[in-house]
């Protein structure tokens, strides 16, 4: 036979540039050279041609096709590998599917965890409570995370909570203090300091460090909530 490279490109079912790159990257020889200059590719070059287009069809890389040397033609433990992965691929997939299921029935948000998404769904919380709840969702273990949510959506809706939520900067010596009152006999505090009685005991097991944790909640608090409000929470420990 005396192809050119366009005419086993065709034959191959793939392109020029293709059989250019196969070349540069070592994993097809170089063919003679009829007279006038042109390259002259046979039978086995097709067949190289085949077989790697046909395995890199299956998955493999360029790179695991070099490593293989001489043992392309049935490479089973490179494929016995790569059907692993596929399989795992196939997993992570299915798992995937079924989360993105859940989440279009419930209609919940894609940045918290699923259940505590469908724990605070229908609370309306402001976009700082939300962004707080958001952050916690990073420090928390998932059982203290879920013991929040779940006191946060048994209360959020209570007159102290949703009047906290309005203060502004303006107001008042003693709306502060009068509310801080309130909010340090509140069931929503009570709760939580019946379930964590310990001042880190919200943080113990934390993936990120109990310090870490403790830290960047304090962060996210002065970062989110206005000046009377954190005046409120501060007249709270007082």
């Amino acid at each position: 036979m005396a192809w050119s490279t366009s005419q086993l490109a065709d034959l191959a079912g793939t392109t020029l540039r293709t059989i250019r790159h196969y070349h540069d990257v070592g994993l097809l020889t170089q063919p003679e050279r009829r007279a006038n200059g042109y390259k002259s590719y046979g039978v086995p070059h097709l067949v190289r041609v085949l077989r790697i287009k046909r395995l890199t069809d299956l998955g493999l890389s360029l790179a695991d096709i070099s490593e293989l040397g001489e043992d392309d033609e049935h490479p089973g433990e490179a494929l016995r590998r790569l059907d692993a992965e596929l399989a795992a691929t196939v997993d992570r997939l299915r798992r995937v599917r079924a989360e993105i299921a859940r989440i279009l029935h419930r209609e919940t948000p894609t940045d918290l965890p699923l259940d505590v998404a469908a724990l605070v769904a229908g609370l309306d919380l402001t976009p700082q409570d939300r962004s707080f709840t958001v952050v916690l969702a990073q420090l928390l273990t998932p059982e203290a995370l879920s013991t929040y949510a779940g006191v946060l959506a048994e209360h959020a809706k209570d007159p102290a909570l949703v009047e906290f939520d309005g203060l502004t900067d303006d107001s008042d010596e003693q709306t502060r203090q009068r509310l801080a009152e309130r909010l340090r006999e509140h069931p929503f505090v009570r709760e939580m300091q019946a379930a964590f009685p310990d001042a880190t005991g919200l943080f113990t097991g934390s993936p990120r460090g109990e310090q870490f944790a403790l830290r960047t909640m304090a962060e996210a608090v002065v970062e989110l909530y206005n000046a009377a409000q954190l005046d409120v929470l501060s007249r709270m420990v007082r």
